[in-house]
């Protein structure tokens, strides 16, 4: 019983065997036809990943590039307040009319608004009070004149009444201004007040709607009226980076709105106060507007600095951004490859691009990153 219950189990493990090499046979008989694909096995780290054929994935070697260093800030356009002249209202009382609104380019001379103003009356009051008293006092000042040419008066008395003419011309002069101030004809006053633009350029600020009322030369101005052929760039930099900025320097802006093009700008201001939060200064860039710019854009500023220094270049298709990070992937012995973080700089000639930090000239990279990372995503 027990020889027969040997055969049996010698047997099973013999065509065990015979199956298993029949199965090694036909895998390597189709293997032959076609070359082995790449197989990643990632490690403990993952940023290593052995591949079983390197070849398939070419090397370039980082080389050395000179440039002066840069530094990117981020800020946004802001109107330049020195070039910014407010609209005041000229009366107390209510607005009936608007002609303007935030945001419209205006000339010089034209109508923004008007305002419904009792000081109208008061004011043609008054005006009409110093014509009468003017011409009262002049008639008085004739007759003193007359009298003291006959002896019948002293010199003292014609004083007194030359001096009372100048008095009420004064006052006629000063009333007749006030209400050509307000807007008002002097023969005709009505009581609608009409504003106009002092200056020529775009409505940055409004502060009153359709039937608001408003005080006479007082805060908020209903309008402000900004000059946009120059603009400010106010920036965010770091407290670790504000030694390489200084009074005067260049800066290259770019607009998110329009990214192929450049603006020269120069520093105008470093803040004198941090943010104790995030710990930056507040930097203003003086640019030349030709006409697109805007308020509240987004803006990048390139400081660059004045010495050169050695950076490493790569060809661009061995960059790759993961994750809001750019990555590289370097040779490592036994068939693996390290993904390697770096801090990639600007676009070069010939496709090639600059690598701030992460990588030394002389290290070889995968010259197509994402050919790398294509085969290790679909293991």
């Amino acid at each position: 019983m027990n020889r027969l219950l040997l055969f049996e189990v010698t047997i099973s493990i013999g065509l065990g065997l015979l199956i298993t090499g029949c199965e090694r046979n036909a895998t390597a008989h189709e293997n032959n036809g076609s070359p082995t694909a790449a197989e990643v096995v990632p490690g403990f780290d993952p940023s290593y990943f052995a591949v079983d054929h390197p070849e398939q994935f070419p090397l370039a070697i980082a080389t050395e590039h000179m440039a002066a260093p840069e530094l990117n800030v981020t800020g946004t356009v802001s109107p330049d307040i020195s070039r910014q002249v407010p609209v005041p209202s000229l009366a107390t009382g209510r607005v009936i009319e608007i002609e303007a609104r935030l945001g419209d380019e205006v000339k010089q001379g034209q109508l923004l608004f008007k305002v419904r103003s009792t000081d109208v009356a008061g004011a043609y009051s008054d005006y009409r009070k110093a014509v009468m008293s003017e011409q009262l006092t002049k008639i008085q000042l004739n007759r003193a004149q007359i009298l003291f040419d006959h002896g019948a008066i002293p010199k003292s008395s014609l004083e007194v009444a030359q001096n009372a003419e100048e008095s009420a011309r004064v006052d006629l002069d000063t009333t007749s201004e006030h209400l050509r101030l307000l807007g008002s004809d002097l023969e005709h006053p009505s009581g609608i007040v009409d504003v106009f633009a002092p200056v020529s350029g775009v409505i940055t600020d409004q502060q009153i709607t359709n039937q608001a009322g408003v005080q006479a030369l007082s805060a908020p101005n209903p309008f402000t009226i900004s000059d946009m052929s120059h603009i400010w760039v106010v920036c965010d930099v770091y407290e670790n980076d504000l030694a390489g900025i200084h009074m005067g320097d260049s800066a290259d802006i770019r607009l998110n709105a329009f990214p192929d093009r450049i603006f020269k700008g120069m520093v105008s201001n470093i803040g004198s106060i941090l943010d104790p939060t995030i710990r930056t200064a507040k930097v203003r860039i003086e640019v030349a507007n030709p006409g697109i710019m805007r308020i509240g854009m987004f803006a990048t500023a390139t400081f660059k600095g004045q010495r050169e220094e050695v950076h490493t270049e790569v060809p661009a298709a061995a960059i790759i951004h993961l994750h809001d990070r750019d990555w590289v992937f370097v040779p490592t012995p036994e068939h693996k490859f390290k993904r390697m973080e770096i801090r990639s700089g600007a676009i070069l000639p010939d496709q090639m691009e600059e690598v701030i930090s992460g990588l030394k000239p002389g290290q070889q990279v995968v010259s197509n990153a994402l050919v790398l990372e294509n085969t290790v995503e679909n293991q």
